[in-house]
């Protein structure tokens, strides 16, 4: 597919493009050079990764390993 640069430096995604990604009007695409070439990604919202360690009991393990340490 080829498309034109508008006078303002704009160029459209097509459609089939935009579909595919799933970007839609109002979400925020990352440009990046690759040799030659313009890379356009969307941006995703990156989720917390609060509590994903939960039920791994870690403080304990963290603790019975201080134990170990001090003992020897």
């Amino acid at each position: 597919m080829t498309y034109r640069v508008g006078p303002k430096g704009q160029v459209v995604i097509p459609k089939t493009m935009r579909d595919h990604l799933g970007i839609l009007p109002g979400d925020e695409v990352d440009f990046a050079l690759e040799d030659e070439a313009v890379r356009v990604e969307p941006v995703r919202a990156r989720s917390s990764l609060r509590g994903t360690l939960a039920g791994f009991e870690l403080t304990a393990a963290l603790e019975a390993d201080h134990v170990a340490e001090r003992d020897r």
